[in-house]
């Protein structure tokens, strides 16, 4: 299948994860402004792109992609890294960028988590965004992978490709707890947050916030009290995993002010 140039507004990027294939990757997504239709971006090896490559959330970028012949979900797309470019950044800063996200957002809604597991299943549909209710976070402690067995595997990598420090192993689980908003038999849903922006938050925040109580509830207060605020117009992005495909996640938070 030949590549296909593509602008698109990114809306997701996860945190870094080391691949025996790919090497190191972020998946990103986002939405195609041509087809208005979702599009997961992959393999992305962001640090390893060139400066004027690395963007934001909610860019604007084109780049060259093709139906990823190994992967049969339907918004999956191989990327040629080398063709971004990036031309907008619609940050917040802006009351009209707020518009201009929500225009292009909005339109690709779902109705509830509940009616997207139910396409997954019909159509093989594994990204998309809904409004949840009855929102909590919550967290726990994991064990995180070994420091050596990390250094070895990205020692491996370096060997052919720019130096970079190992991606640390965040040593919390975070998830979201939350109902279907208007979906009267919805049972709940618990999943984990992958958003890049949470595990980032968590690295630099521990050097300000020495008690680790303390930064765990500034990033509470941001995830919970701040993006799930009743002042603002809620909605999760959520993907799932190419293995385990009823295994959906939450991959970001799109907050919008109410107007």
């Amino acid at each position: 299948m030949a590549l296909e140039t593509k602008q698109i507004l990114v809306t997701v990027k996860a945190y870094p994860n080391p691949s025996r294939k790919y090497e190191e990757t972020v998946c990103v997504a986002g939405i195609d402004l041509k087809s208005n239709q979702w599009m997961r971006l992959y393999p992305i090896p962001f640090r390893d792109l060139d400066d004027d490559k690395k963007f934001k959330k909610y860019s604007i970028i084109e780049l060259k992609a093709e139906k990823a012949p190994a992967d049969t979900r339907p918004e999956s797309y191989k990327v040629d890294s080398g063709s971004i470019k990036i031309f907008e950044h619609y940050d917040t800063t802006k009351d009209k960028n707020w518009a201009l996200r929500k225009k292009i957002v909005l339109p690709t809604v779902s109705s509830t988590l509940c009616s997207i597991l139910e396409e997954n299943k019909i159509n093989g549909k594994s990204l998309g965004i809904f409004k949840p209710q009855n929102i909590q976070f919550v967290y726990k402690k994991v064990k995180p992978e070994k420091d050596e067995e990390r250094d070895k595997y990205y020692a491996q990598l370096n060997f052919n490709k720019k130096p970079k420090k190992a991606i640390e192993d965040v040593p919390f689980d975070f998830r979201y707890t939350f109902s279907c908003d208007g979906r009267s038999n919805c049972q709940g849903h618990n999943l984990p947050i992958i958003d890049w922006e949470i595990f980032q938050s968590f690295r630099k925040w521990r050097w300000k916030y020495k008690d680790e109580d303390t930064l765990l509830k500034k990033i509470s207060e941001r995830w919970l009290n701040k993006m799930c605020s009743e002042k603002n117009d809620t909605y999760f992005y959520v993907g799932n995993m190419q293995r385990f495909r009823d295994n959906f996640m939450v991959l970001g938070v799109f907050y919008p002010p109410k107007v």
